[in-house]
């Protein structure tokens, strides 16, 4: 049963606020840009920001974008956060008419937000003999969306990991499944380590990203690596990643050192926001057709956030301290893992380290989709998602009473 603690939530941003928007919009000054400039080379293209400037001033609505996004069930939970004192939580709380659904969390990351489940959740929640159902909750991680930030240094891994199980506890769900990608990978990594086998029966990620085997932790990866060539597929899975490293990797450094002196611009530039993330929408996604209204919706819902646009960069500085730790500092689990691959996430590594970071007993790969998978390829995550959970899947039943399917 639930606790009954959930508190609705209705998007209604001020109208001061909307003004002070379109006042900064009709201000806006742009740079130039080199001829030939070889489209996306040096970052967003100037004909590419004007357009949506424009469509942000003088066709998006975004009163119709709030009313569709209220269709959402939201609510605000309140959760302690040991050393850092309450925190006032927005998500997204979609239950299936399937008695025994299986609880499951959603975790986004950056510069993602919680309407990436927006596509999965009338798949995932929907009734069928033929495959799971599942009770959905997908919040917004603190300093995103909706939900308040930390005030304080410190808010890491753990941190991140007490906020997303606590949550889940309060709504009744003892036991739960998890999927993430981006930081919901890396935060799956400490929820799992911190909460695994207790509360979190199993989890899946769409972005494997996982340290090298050591001869210590992985003898048996570790020796193959050097004694047995990669595969092709392997090699071409590394020089992916290297291409990416050398070409699109300069955010990382800069928001996991110094995320205050880049706030500034995001806080008080709406088309600085637009084309930082605009940027990573269209390099991260595999060609994916973005419309201008859903750039924009993806933006504001950034520019309205409740900590405001720069809080929800500083989870680079603080899961990495500031780049003197390192964010992977958790443990091999046991509990049942899945990983969906697609074509064109940021990072590639050989499959077969994927066992380094979990008990892998779901795998799948695809031919279409990117970073943003939920919000690209949600037939196919969510595909993964059934056959890993359903009947005769390596994960069905895994939490107590919850099948997925009617009794």
């Amino acid at each position: 049963m639930l606790s009954g603690a959930e508190q609705p939530f209705t998007l209604s941003i001020p109208d001061a606020d909307i003004a002070l928007l379109r006042q900064k919009l009709d201000l806006v000054r742009l740079p130039d840009e080199l001829e030939d400039a070889g489209g996306w080379d040096y970052g967003a293209p100037l004909s590419d920001i004007k357009r949506l400037v424009a469509h942000w001033r003088e066709k998006y609505d975004w009163r119709k974008s709030e009313a569709e996004i209220n269709k959402l069930p939201m609510f605000m939970h309140d959760v302690e956060v040991d050393g850092h004192g309450t925190l006032n939580v927005h998500y997204v709380h979609q239950r299936s008419e399937v008695k025994h659904a299986i609880p499951l969390l959603f975790v986004h990351g950056w510069p993602g937000n919680f309407l990436e489940v927006r596509k999965v959740l009338p798949i995932l929640t929907a009734k069928s003999a033929d495959h799971p159902s599942f009770h959905v909750v997908a919040l917004s991680l603190p300093g995103f969306g909706f939900s308040s930030a930390p005030t304080k240094p410190g808010f890491a891994g753990r941190q991140y990991a007490e906020v997303v199980n606590k949550l889940m506890l309060s709504l009744g769900y003892d036991e739960y499944v998890y999927q993430g990608g981006d930081w919901g990978h890396l935060i799956g990594l400490h929820a799992v380590t911190h909460f695994g086998k207790k509360h979190i029966k199993a989890w899946h990620t769409n972005m494997p990203v996982y340290r090298p085997p050591t001869l210590f932790k992985h003898p048996l990866l570790y020796l193959s690596s050097f004694l047995l060539p990669f595969s092709s597929a392997a090699q071409a899975d590394v020089k992916h990643s290297s291409v990416w490293r050398t070409s699109g990797y300069g955010y990382y450094h800069l928001l996991a050192t110094k995320p205050q002196t880049v706030g500034y611009s995001l806080a008080d530039s709406p088309v600085g926001l637009l084309a930082w993330i605009y940027e990573k929408l269209v390099a991260w996604s595999d060609d994916y057709p973005w419309t201008d209204d859903e750039v924009i919706e993806w933006i504001s819902v950034y520019w309205f956030s409740r900590a405001g646009p720069a809080a929800s960069s500083r989870i680079y500085y603080e899961m990495t301290g500031g780049h003197t730790h390192d964010c992977f500092e958790t443990e091999w689990s046991s509990i049942p893992l899945g990983v969906s691959y697609f074509p064109q996430e940021l990072v590639h590594l050989p499959k077969s380290w994927s066992y380094t970071m979990g008990n892998v007993v779901f795998e799948s790969e695809h031919d279409k989709g990117g970073h943003f998978a939920a919000f690209e390829q949600p037939g196919k995550l969510a595909g993964d998602l059934r056959k890993m959970f359903g009947k005769g899947g390596p994960a069905h039943s895994v939490v107590s009473g919850k099948s997925g399917y009617d009794q």
